[in-house]
């Protein structure tokens, strides 16, 4: 087993004080993410007979070792998943990511949107109260909410939706031809006149936003609230944007990210469109004996809170975070102990592995039983 040092990500619209209180640290700035694993932009760290190394290049020197012969053949000797904690402060962009296709497709034409050649379905679960916007709401129910603001310029974006083309709407918005400003403006004083949360959302993001017509997104999407244990899985085409909250999130290991607005990075509107699924949804995950178990093979996340069968028989390359208490974990050679923001590594040649104490933690894997 491996104690592991974990790179942060000083998104702005990260928090200040979640990851670093979590972590026993005091924040210099936003605090957006913590990444734990092996993606070559920012893999975790550990100490080997005294040399610092990454996760990166010991999975590499060893992949049936680390991985485990099944897992290294699976998924080409690398890692499949990402594990993050993510703080979120403000609202992140409005997003979508590829099918595994579309990514190896993308990736292979050189195309900038796709910076691996992997997929990037996730699952989000909930530490705290955790809010975003995910999936299109029927296209009949956002032409009434969008009708409603009484926002004549709006009224291509009421028939596209009354005619059931939501990504139509949505590259309405998206390639907006007059003063996008003016636009907002007009959006923001229609909707503060409504009083009703999702208009009450768009006012809050047109602050931010000012010059953006996808704070709409509200009157477009489905809201979900998810209460701490809650878990939500996001495949490839669903329109997400993260609101607020505090949560661990875990995904294959992928960076592949085309934004739809919300953001001042890059926005490619044809092949957000062309990946984006109108009728996709997220769908909600419940624990089995703690564990969240997706439908694709690159991961599962099991929660292990005292009194939790932490007995994992099957050797497999696992990522424990403890994320409350003290948290114990044993294999055949070794035991650690974990306290809040902690982690290790814990290779597939460690075989039995043993979770305990009087913590809370949270253990990323391979989901072989699907391959």
């Amino acid at each position: 087993m491996d104690l592991l040092t974990n790179p942060v990500k000083d998104y702005p619209w990260g928090s200040r004080t979640a990851i670093a209180a979590l972590t026993g640290r005091t924040a210099s700035g936003p605090e957006a993410e913590l990444w734990l694993g092996a993606h070559p932009a920012a893999p975790s760290r550990l100490t080997r007979d005294g040399v610092e190394t990454t996760l990166t290049d010991v999975i590499a020197a060893d992949p049936a070792g680390t991985l485990g012969e099944a897992v290294a053949e699976r998924f080409g000797g690398r890692l499949p998943y990402l594990m993050k904690l993510i703080a979120v402060e403000r609202p992140l962009s409005l997003q979508v990511h590829p099918d595994a296709e579309q990514a190896a497709a993308g990736h292979a034409r050189g195309d900038a949107n796709y910076t691996d050649p992997w997929h990037k379905p996730e699952l989000v679960c909930a530490l705290t109260p955790f809010t975003g916007l995910a999936g299109f709401r029927p296209a009949e129910q956002s032409a009434m909410l969008v009708d409603r603001l009484r926002v004549e310029p709006l009224r291509p974006v009421v028939r596209a939706l009354g005619d059931g083309d939501v990504l139509g709407a949505l590259r309405t918005l998206l390639e907006w031809p007059d003063s996008r400003r003016t636009l907002v403006e007009s959006v923001v004083w229609a909707a503060s006149a409504v009083h009703a949360p999702d208009y009450a959302l768009v006012t809050r993001l047109a602050r931010r936003y000012p010059e953006d017509p996808a704070v709409l997104a509200p009157l477009l999407m489905r809201r979900h609230t998810l209460a701490p244990g809650e878990a939500l899985f996001l495949g490839a085409g669903v329109p997400h944007c993260y609101l607020d909250g505090f949560a661990v999130e875990i995904m294959a290991c992928s960076d592949n990210v085309l934004r739809a607005g919300l953001t001042g990075k890059h926005i490619d509107v044809e092949e957000l469109l062309r990946i984006t699924d109108p009728v996709a949804q997220p769908v909600a995950v419940e624990p089995d004996d703690g564990a969240y178990v997706p439908p694709v093979p690159e991961f599962l996340l099991r929660r292990i809170a005292p009194g939790a069968a932490g007995v994992l028989v099957e050797a497999a390359p696992r990522i424990v975070l403890c994320v409350e208490g003290v948290v114990n974990v044993g294999t055949g050679g070794a035991e650690v102990k974990l306290r809040p923001g902690e982690s290790v590594f814990v290779p597939a040649s460690e075989g039995r592995v043993h979770i305990g104490g009087d913590g809370v933690a949270f253990c990323a894997e391979p989901h072989m039983s699907l391959t």
